[in-house]
């Protein structure tokens, strides 16, 4: 296969891009904008195993090095365009996940009340028979709608998704929605795809709204970040919090919480009213202007900074500053960007500002991210799918009609569990993935779970889910395993055992392979085991599999070069400004406002968010993480701190309606007086995980459930809580 049909097949798969939600960056080519020095002290080793880290989603290349048998040091791969030759503090740490003591090595099935932490040691074949029945008893006495399936971004997913397919459930649930369906939803009425790519290397301006990447490092895009600040490119935030990103920017706005929509439509009235827009562009590759157009009339600045207390000549002054910097100027798509209802307006109001700029495939603008699927590689045959014909849980699409099947609302699917409706759910599998520490309102999942007859989860750790649940396999680390071939751009990247798995756990194919035999679905595993799998991918490519774990990479040869003409995937062929497929659903097809909910005098916003030492709810047991970050505190501005007597470090209860939790105060002006910010992924439950355990608090205990009707995001921050000295 040649370079220019791996990369159109690459391209092909842009705007069906399943779940990949990876943020794409660019920089024109393979290698990082900023220049890289060497700040690793040279290493001894035995031998050096190229793979992939999974310490968060961006999923970067790694170099481990091996002593004795033994991962003595992990560095970043330099041929990986999400690493280039860089870890995060996460990815550094990834020797203690492989080492952690806690870990789960062994099967075991419950052998007291769930929670109990009382469990029986079993052998995979007793395991894999136990679980293998209750699904079919499931199946066979209440169908295949009453086993409910969730798994997180992960290579072995497609693999999880064959399993529930061939089993027949529609019942799949991902954590998107409490992170950005309101951004995935957007991309895709507007441009037709999830996320469009972002070039830093000739950028002049980017605006960000919440976004914190010199904290929830996304590694290659953070380095592309910081490079872009040493040229001097022009950064403003919008945050209610001073972030470290804030301290980075050109100018931080802190800006009211869910005031974010009235900035941009007033950007839009600025640009539209005084003609600072790509006309060209425009009436070449966008569809709908003129009815954006009457409608951001009445979006003057000055409406605006009643809404967002941000000046109006302050936004005017903005709004013609990315002006003059596009087509070299962008405004980023944002991340976790699920945080009110009005999200998903907001997002649709970046995507048109980006495109009215005539930034799409500008240096310094959008394109089209490359995607992680296809690239050419070998597909593993397949039986057609049972038609699985029940409603879905979590109401897609019958009440979500616009979130994507493989997207799903996962809140709305644990409240149907509790509500039993459409009907009652009977079993839950989760795979990497833990719903009772992620979910809002931890007491409702804990009461969904307790409605459930059976329970299994696969996972490394014996996270909160695995605790509660009755069956736990352990899955083999991302040191020990093989996965699914990686596609990132133009290459194909391969994670490999860097060193035999610990105790008795297995890899993910192995394990779904197992069960789908068990389950007499065989014809939908048609692989003998991980190498085969990966043989029958490189198949197409030309290449063997030891080449492949040689290099780590291959990358087709490049004497030729793609040259199709790039189709937004939309339904007019263009960038829909206005969206017929909103309009057709009864939401407002261009963006307008809606006002968020404020909190009552005596109570706060609650934000969360992100900071460098941890990912969400999955490395607080890491012994070197929890060294560096050991628990979570909550933010509270100086002023309402004094009126309420609460001093640095005194313990005060945060409370809302949803529960109360303990937690220890950081006094700061670095927040908005009406906000309080926590890191979430503490306050664990089992006591399975020794190093978390009791450690900082959970902010699912008070997080309230608000589901977005347009994109089914949960919004983060429309939670409002007391704080009082405890």
């Amino acid at each position: 296969m040649s370079r220019r049909q791996f990369l159109a097949m690459s391209a092909a798969t842009v705007g069906a891009l399943a779940v990949g939600a990876i943020p794409f960056t660019h920089n024109s080519g393979a290698k990082p904008v900023r220049a890289q020095n060497s700040h690793t002290p040279p290493t001894k080793f035995d031998r050096e195993v190229f793979t992939l880290c999974e310490q968060c989603v961006w999923r970067c290349g790694l170099r481990a090095k091996v002593v004795n048998g033994k991962v003595y040091k992990l560095d970043g791969n330099p041929n990986h365009p999400h690493s280039n030759g860089m870890l995060c503090p996460r990815g550094q740490a990834g020797i203690a996940a492989l080492y952690d003591p806690d870990r789960l090595q062994f099967p075991m099935i419950r052998g007291g009340d769930r929670g109990s932490g009382m469990w029986k040691r079993v052998t995979w074949t007793e395991a894999l028979d136990y679980v293998a029945g209750k699904l079919q008893a499931i199946k066979q006495q209440y169908g295949p709608e009453a086993m409910v399936f969730s798994s997180t971004h992960n290579l072995s997913q497609v693999q999880f998704e064959n399993l529930l397919r061939a089993y027949g459930s529609p019942n799949y649930g991902t954590q998107r929605s409490l992170c950005f369906n309101a951004m995935i939803v957007a991309n895709l009425l507007t441009f037709g795809m999830q996320e469009p790519g972002r070039d830093y290397s000739a950028a002049q301006y980017i605006i960000y709204s919440g976004r914190n990447l010199a904290e929830a490092i996304s590694n290659s895009e953070t380095q592309d970040l910081i490079a872009a600040i040493d040229r001097g490119v022009r950064v403003v935030l919008l945050d209610p919090r001073f972030t470290k990103t804030a301290s980075k920017a050109t100018e931080w706005l802190p800006i009211r919480p869910g005031a974010d929509l009235a900035f941009y439509l007033a950007m839009l009235h600025v640009l539209i009213t005084e003609n600072l827009y790509a006309k060209e562009f425009v009436a070449k590759l966008t569809a709908g202007f003129d009815e954006v157009s009457k409608a951001v009339k009445p979006y003057t600045p000055e409406w605006a900074a009643s809404k967002t207390e941000i000046p109006a000549a302050t936004i005017r002054r903005i709004a013609r500053e990315f002006a003059v910097a596009a087509p070299h100027a962008f405004i980023h798509p944002g991340w976790r960007t699920s945080n009110f209802v009005n999200s998903f307006q907001t997002e649709r109001a970046m995507a048109i500002i980006n495109a009215i700029s005539g930034n799409w495939g500008e240096p310094g603008g959008f394109f089209a991210g490359a995607g992680e699927e296809g690239g050419g590689l070998g597909a593993i045959p397949q039986p057609p799918y049972p038609r699985a014909s029940a409603l879905r849980l979590d109401g897609v699409p019958w009440k979500y009609p616009l979130v994507p099947l493989e997207i799903g609302v996962y809140q709305e699917m644990r409240d149907a569990i509790l509500a039993e409706k459409p009907y009652p759910a009977r079993g839950w599998f989760v795979h990497r993935q833990n719903p009772i520490a992620s979910l809002p309102e931890r007491r409702k999942t804990l009461q969904a779970f307790s409605k459930l007859d059976f329970i299994v989860t696969v996972d490394t750790t014996m996270n909160d889910t695995a605790w509660f649940s009755d069956v736990v396999l352990p899955e083999a680390t991302y040191l020990e395993r093989y996965d699914p071939l990686a596609v990132v751009g133009d290459g194909v990247f391969i994670r490999q055992p860097v060193v035999p798995a610990l105790g008795e756990s297995k890899s993910a194919l192995w394990i779904f392979k197992e069960l789908g035999t068990r389950l007499g679905l065989q014809d939908y595993f048609q692989y003998k085991d991980e190498e085969d799998y990966i043989r029958q991918q490189l198949k197409p490519l030309g290449i063997s599999l030891e080449e492949l774990k040689a290099k780590g990479h291959y990358r087709p040869p490049s004497h030729e070069a793609a040259t199709e003409e790039f189709k937004f995937n939309t339904p007019s062929g263009k960038i829909e400004l206005y969206s017929a497929s909103l309009a057709k659903n009864n939401f407002a097809p261009v963006p307008v406002w809606q006002e968020p909910p404020a909190p009552p005098a005596d109570q706060f916003y609650l934000l969360t968010g992100k900071v460098a030492q941890h990912t969400q709810f999955g490395t607080q047991n890491n012994k070197l993480l929890s060294e560096l970050f050991p628990e979570n505190v909550v933010w509270i501005h100086t002023k309402p701190a004094a009126e309420r007597g609460i001093k640095d470090g005194d313990w005060v209860y945060v409370e809302s309606t949803a529960g109360k939790i303990r937690i220890k105060a950081n006094v700061t002006e670095a927040i908005r007086p009406d906000c309080t910010y926590m890191t979430p992924g503490f306050g664990h439950l089992s006591k399975g995980n020794r190093v978390s355990y009791g450690k900082g608090a959970s902010d699912s205990d008070i997080h309230l459930t608000f589901t977005d009707p347009a994109s089914g995001g949960q919004a983060l921050s429309q939670t409002f809580v007391k704080v009082y000295k405890a």
